[in-house]
């Protein structure tokens, strides 16, 4: 085979713990610590350890919202579906099975459909206008989220989310991260 038919090796290797940078280990030893393996996205964010710790720190911040986790869960699908991040689909799809949600709801968040459920899809239209508008919502779409039971401190932890999902799903379809083994089932 003559070497200009070889395939170019990819610039986002799956790292391991020997082949990453220095300061990406310890965050990756976490990560497979709690996950009990090392998801392919973050082998593969690796190449940047300051995007890799930026993201995980990012979603950290979010999973500590006042947002419940279903408004927080259906914030990151409306964000995976909208930049068409499968890694995300499946790994939210697990996370939503494993919060008990309702098929209907999880099969409408895959789909980008309107969700059966009133209140978060005040969520899922919130998140899309405020990327829509680039977080010049007008009053009534910031009404209508208010007018579901959610907060002025709920409107500015969907700002939080959609940083730490934008960053993510982006990373995820730059570096090519395929679903892992573990989240095949929900790919």
């Amino acid at each position: 085979m003559p070497a200009s038919a070889l395939p170019e090796p990819t610039p986002f290797p799956d790292h391991t713990l020997e082949s990453a940078p220095a300061a990406a280990r310890r965050t990756m030893a976490a990560v497979t610590e709690k996950s009990g393996y090392l998801p392919a996205a973050v082998a593969r964010l690796a190449t940047s350890p300051e995007t890799l710790d930026g993201f995980l720190r990012a979603s950290a911040a979010f999973e500590s919202t006042t947002l419940d986790p279903l408004s927080r869960e259906v914030l990151i699908m409306t964000m995976a579906t909208r930049n068409d991040c499968h890694v995300c689909v499946a790994m939210h799809t697990a996370r939503l099975t494993g919060l008990g949600a309702d098929p209907a709801l999880v099969s409408a968040l895959r789909e980008a459909r309107p969700l059966p459920d009133e209140r978060l899809e005040a969520v899922r239209e919130f998140t899309l206008a405020v990327l829509a508008s680039g977080g010049a919502v007008d009053d009534g779409t910031l009404r209508a989220f208010l007018g579901h039971g959610y907060t002025a401190r709920n409107a500015l932890e969907v700002v939080l989310g959609i940083g730490a999902y934008t960053m993510s799903t982006l990373a995820n379809r730059m570096t090519g991260a395929p679903v892992d083994a573990a989240m095949a089932a929900y790919a």
